[in-house]
């Protein structure tokens, strides 16, 4: 005999199989995600590995010309650079904190001696400065100066205000803005966080935070995620199954009555009784 279809049950597991699929596919694409996110920290990882304590060579080894972009593998790469900085154009990089305290960047635009001949500015974020102090009380070197600096790539343009003198980005043209700095000689689109500078300034500022090697933990992320996607399939499954087996038994029929224990007989009776009197 073919047992009639609960079409209701079905539907119902149905729409918990519909809900398990749709579960573990947003969690399998969000721990892609992180898988992604995890891949990158670790080649940004292993370019500071490999860049941040080699050998300085020549600015012009890694950027021929100033209009050149910095590769991804070379940000965090020192180079050598000659020339003098322009101190009056210097410009004050806000709200970004030094080891969770509250401070100010000093970024000053450095006038480099081409190998050509020609020269062209580089930005140098020298140092941090606390709240309290004034960039005045630490000026750079006055004259021609040798640097050691580490390349980066410049930031973007921030659209938010900024008082007069200051920034809130490294972004290049914003910076020699900022500072009034000329626009007669090409600009490089890198930074420098600086190293040393020969001679040294009679004030030194405090020293730029290096950058962190932490991998975080994108990784340990997407694994959960694909653990929560095989679990939601998982779960819902067994719901759904549960709904289709509560309606196999075949609507309309009278439930089986429950068994009826069987009356004691007088063996019985007499057994328990001689038991009772022996313990």
């Amino acid at each position: 005999m073919t047992m009639p279809v609960d079409r209701a049950a079905t539907r119902r597991a149905a729409g918990l199989v519909a809900i398990a699929v749709a579960l573990a596919v947003v969690c399998t694409l969000l721990g892609l995600w992180q898988w992604h996110r995890a891949e990158s920290r670790s080649a940004a990882i292993a370019v500071v590995e490999s860049n941040f304590a080699a050998d300085p060579v020549p600015l012009d080894a890694v950027l021929d010309s100033p209009g050149d972009a910095l590769a991804e593998d070379e940000v965090w790469r020192p180079v050598r650079v000659s020339g003098r900085y322009d101190a009056d154009a210097a410009v004050l990089l806000r709200n970004r904190p030094v080891n969770g305290r509250p401070a100010f960047h000093v970024l000053v635009p450095f006038v480099v001696d081409r190998p050509d001949g020609g020269t062209a500015v580089l930005v140098v974020d020298r140092g941090a400065i606390t709240t309290d102090q004034d960039a005045g009380d630490v000026p750079p070197p006055a004259g021609p100066v040798d640097l050691v600096v580490r390349l980066r790539a410049g930031e973007p343009t921030s659209p938010r205000d900024a008082p007069a003198g200051q920034v809130q980005a490294i972004a290049v043209g914003q910076v020699l803005e900022a500072g009034g700095a000329s626009d007669d000689v090409p600009a490089y689109r890198a930074y420098g966080a600086l190293v040393s500078e020969d001679p040294a300034a009679q004030a030194a500022l405090g020293p730029l935070p290096e950058p962190s090697t932490d991998p975080g933990s994108h990784l340990s992320y997407a694994l959960q995620w694909w653990t929560f996607a095989l679990g939601s399939l998982i779960g819902f499954s067994v719901l759904a199954r549960r709904e289709l087996t509560a309606s196999d038994d075949e609507p309309g029929a009278e439930p089986t009555p429950p068994r009826r224990r069987r009356a004691p007989s007088a063996e019985d009776i007499e057994d328990a009784l001689i038991d009772a009197q022996l313990r």
